[in-house]
């Protein structure tokens, strides 16, 4: 017999930002990981929106309405997948160190700041 827990268990990538770092259910390193995949994926949506930038404009490819819309829709989707993938890696290495300072502090020493 299967009996299923009363709290469920929530995966961060199903919340919305504000609410990742304060909820309970998840752990430390379920926090930190999505937090980290989700700031890879704000600076990769800024790079592909520069990169946009520097596409020339074409004649074929006519200007309507709703294209600045859709484009950035198609932006945000391509950053988000290139994010979830982990093919760009910035995500795991800022995990990995914000994951460093956090067993640091647990372990009652103060991070060394370097200037």
């Amino acid at each position: 017999m299967n009996i299923s827990p009363l709290t469920p268990h929530v995966h961060a990538s199903e919340l919305p930002l504000e609410q990742i770092a304060k909820n309970k259910n998840l752990t430390e390193e379920e926090t930190v990981g999505e937090l980290s995949r989700q700031f890879e994926a704000v600076l990769l949506r800024q790079i592909l929106k520069d990169v946009r930038k520097s596409v020339i404009k074409s004649g074929l490819t006519p200007e309507a309405a709703g294209s600045d819309i859709y484009n950035d829709m198609v932006t945000n989707q391509l950053a988000e997948g290139m994010s979830k993938s982990g093919a760009f890696g910035f995500a795991k290495s800022l995990e990995h160190d914000l994951a460093r300072q956090i067993v640091r502090n647990h372990a009652g020493k103060e991070p060394k700041v370097e200037n």
